[in-house]
């Protein structure tokens, strides 16, 4: 039986690795579309769930099968149970900061991988050609990529949950580039050292790994608030690009597969949405982003109108068509049950409801597609600004909700803005524009939105959720 074991163990675990690496790719394929975005998670839930089982069943190292069997299983144990109640018990308004959590506990096992393997590298390749060598690099990249991951998202989080601010300092570039270039100097010098064994330079990996924390922590600090989704897409890569130096240390084939998946999908997503804001991955990194911009007083011209919750009810029943532009006010107050309630009302009415959908909008990528998906809104309901703008012209009300610098004119119109030059929801093309805020606080990225000032815009103070439910009673009554 332990004969069978040792000659089939391999093969079958390099099988399972192979089905569990097809799992994902179906798994992400299917997450391109609501309709199939549960079954594409559950898909790729089960294709992990295979790749341990396997690991446990039929890995072995130095032909003995893995240990500590115990301590895996309460592990793992643990954790689900950590993981299932953070999921269940998370308000959709913290889906971002859970995301970040998540990300950077992806990128903490990546760097915790790598800083234990460094003392077992192969001593047979270091007798060969020192440390220059393929394993040596996947364990500090591993090291260097999952550390910087693990504090960005740390520090993303924080930021997002509202107790950390910015680290405005405009030298904070050059110490970055700083910082950067002494981990890849460690890179560079560990790997040209002449060691018996790897565990002779265990104290720089130490060493290593505390300068890694510190760029993970400036790296991040320095992005404005309006940079937040794209700083969260481009963690997400750097956490696959970890895990899967962990695939290659491992020879695994579904660790290696996940990874890539990870981090070319977070690749081009980061890149998409820079594309979105108009904007280069560099000027996002070094954090020239947010803040600024501001208007004085005198250069405001118009006045703030405001609308009552009946004429509001009277304008939106009796046009033809609407377009709604949700926004992280709208998670805030978790009005998206009552908004689609307010769409379907108006549907009823003979109005054409649409939403118009940015890609930065809300505070990580696709956070209002997954916010309208979770109060049932038709996945046709949802058009991406750049496909509705044309039509806005031909808009007679267009609802912003929660939305600030996604319709701000100013990145249109204002050269010295620092959103200047990002593709926007063209709100003031519609023909009427109400505008549900609390007050008239600045957006994210903190700069005065002229959009309220326009003549064509009615200002509708209140929690939209509050606000959204007397809507929904004014226009029932009509």
């Amino acid at each position: 039986m332990n004969q069978f074991a040792q000659t089939t163990g391999i093969p079958i675990l390099e099988i399972t690795y192979i089905i569990a690496s097809v799992f994902f790719i179906l798994g992400l394929k299917m997450l391109s579309h609501p309709l199939t975005a549960r079954r594409g998670n559950t898909l790729a839930a089960i294709g992990m769930g295979l790749a341990i089982v396997a690991t446990i069943l039929f890995h072995q190292r130095d032909g003995k099968p893995i240990g500590n069997i115990g301590y895996i299983l309460v592990a793992i144990g643990i954790g689900t149970a950590i993981g299932w109640i953070i999921a269940k018990r998370v308000k959709m308004t913290a889906m971002p900061q859970l995301v970040s959590f998540f990300n950077g506990m992806g990128g903490a096992a990546a760097a915790l991988i790598s800083m234990v393997e460094f003392q077992h590298v192969n001593p047979e390749l270091i007798a060969k050609s020192g440390m220059a060598n393929g394993q040596v690099l996947a364990i500090l990249l591993g090291l260097m990529i999952g550390t910087i991951s693990w504090t960005g998202s740390m520090i993303a989080f924080g930021k997002l949950d509202g107790w950390i601010g910015d680290m405005r300092i405009k030298a904070m570039k050059y110490v970055n580039l700083t910082v950067l270039a002494i981990l890849i100097g460690f890179i560079v010098y560990i790997m040209t050292r002449h060691v018996q064994a790897s565990s002779e330079l265990t104290p720089l990996i130490y060493i290593m790994f505390a300068i890694a924390v510190i760029y993970g922590v400036l790296f991040v600090m320095p992005i404005g608030g309006a940079d937040m989704p794209v700083v969260i897409s481009l963690l997400n890569s750097f956490t696959g690009v970890a895990a899967s130096m962990g695939g290659f240390l491992y020879n695994n084939q579904a660790m290696l597969t996940g990874g890539i998946l990870v981090g070319s999908a977070g690749t081009i997503l980061t890149i998409l949405m820079c594309r979105a804001m108009n904007r280069s991955l560099l000027n996002v990194i070094i954090g020239v982003f947010g803040g600024g911009g501001k208007v004085n007083s005198e250069e405001i011209l118009g006045s703030v109108k405001e609308i009552s919750i009946s004429d509001a009810a009277v304008l939106l029943s009796y046009s033809k068509k609407v377009v709604i532009v949700p926004g992280y006010g709208l998670a805030v107050a978790q009005a998206q049950h009552i908004c689609h309630e307010l769409d379907k009302l108006l549907e009823e009415k003979g109005v054409e409801v649409k939403y118009a959908i940015h890609p930065v909008a809300g505070r990580m990528p696709g956070h209002m597609n997954v916010l309208l998906a979770e109060a049932d809104v038709p996945y046709e309901q949802l058009i991406e600004s750049d496909e509705i703008n044309p039509d806005l012209p031909n808009t007679d009300i267009l609802v912003v909700i929660g939305a600030n610098d996604v319709v701000n004119p100013a990145a249109e119109d204002d050269p010295s803005s620092p959103i200047y030059g990002m593709p926007i929801i063209k709100a003031r093309d519609a023909r009427n524009i109400i505008v549900m805020k609390r007050g008239m606080g600045k957006g994210y990225a903190a700069i005065e939105n002229m959009l309220f000032y326009n003549d064509k815009t009615k200002m509708l103070f209140g929690d939209a959720k509050s606000t959204l439910q007397s809507l929904v009673n004014e226009v029932k009554s009509l």
